[in-house]
């Protein structure tokens, strides 16, 4: 697929999908929606054949990403915001939420509506300190979606969730920070050699295990503690087989930096 509203690269192990309309704050029409989906699941189905092994999600310009277009799809008369979420946003979120590899969304500005909704779909959330999260849908008479009402709650506590999803007002990265919204904020100066430091280092680590580290922290929200503990045994038992496992312990009891392969 040749992408117009995306860019994709792939290098050293490092995924990396830019939303790219620069001009429109970024924000996600159907065709961007349709190529985020398409992206994630081929780094998801056939990245690792590639060499990847780490997937960053950012955007091009000043912001990371306005939220939906209001101009793609027809007046606010027209636009099935239903059919819209259940065919294209849902898709891409479940998409993102279900790849393997650990994934960073690289925040280096503007995170609005639902694009402050994608942003928090990634395992690891990097901000510019310049950054701001907005859940602006108040503001023209909607609820939070894609995915907002489900990852806010989880990831900020229901009080700050519900003051968010009402005020609409500005977030900004130090605040989602502080508040567990988000993993940190860096400096501006030092964003983007940070977060690909970070990306490096998650491209070099034991992607079999980041796996399940994934696989069961989301299984955690839905099970019992019994139920857990027996999904982490499992889980444990297949991280024992592997060669990460085997090389982690040798390069710990020779006390060098282990070399993963990722298997």
């Amino acid at each position: 697929m040749e992408y117009q509203a995306i860019q994709f690269d792939l290098s050293d192990g490092v995924a990396v999908i830019t939303l790219n309309r620069p001009e429109k704050m970024n924000a996600l029409n159907t065709q961007m929606r349709a190529e985020i989906t398409h992206a994630v699941r081929e780094v998801t189905l056939n990245g690792a054949a590639q060499g990847a092994r780490v997937l960053v999600l950012t955007g091009a310009g000043a912001a990371f990403c306005s939220g939906q277009d209001l101009g793609d799809g027809g007046s606010a008369a027209t636009l099935d915001l239903e059919r819209t979420l259940r065919d294209e946003y849902t898709p891409m979120i479940r998409a993102i939420l279900d790849c393997p590899l650990p994934v960073i969304s690289a925040v280096n500005g503007t995170a609005a509506g639902a694009g402050a909704n994608l942003a928090l779909t990634a395992d690891v959330v990097i901000a510019s300190e310049s950054a701001v999260f907005i859940q602006a849908f108040a503001r023209i008479g909607l609820m939070p979606d894609a995915g907002g009402t489900y990852m806010l709650p989880r990831q900020m506590g229901m009080a700050k969730a519900m003051g968010a999803a009402l005020f609409a007002d500005k977030i900004s990265a130090k605040q989602a920070d502080d508040w567990g919204m988000i993993w940190e904020h860096v400096a501006d100066k030092d964003f983007d050699a940070h977060w690909k430091s970070r990306a490096a280092h998650l491209a070099n680590g034991p992607t079999a295990a980041y796996a399940r580290i994934k696989d069961a922290m989301r299984a955690s929200w839905d099970n019992t503690l019994d139920t857990q503990l027996a999904h982490e045994a499992r889980l444990q038992g297949a991280c024992g087989k592997t060669r990460d496992f085997q090389e982690g312990v040798v390069a710990f009891l020779e006390k060098r930096p282990a070399k993963y392969e990722g298997r």
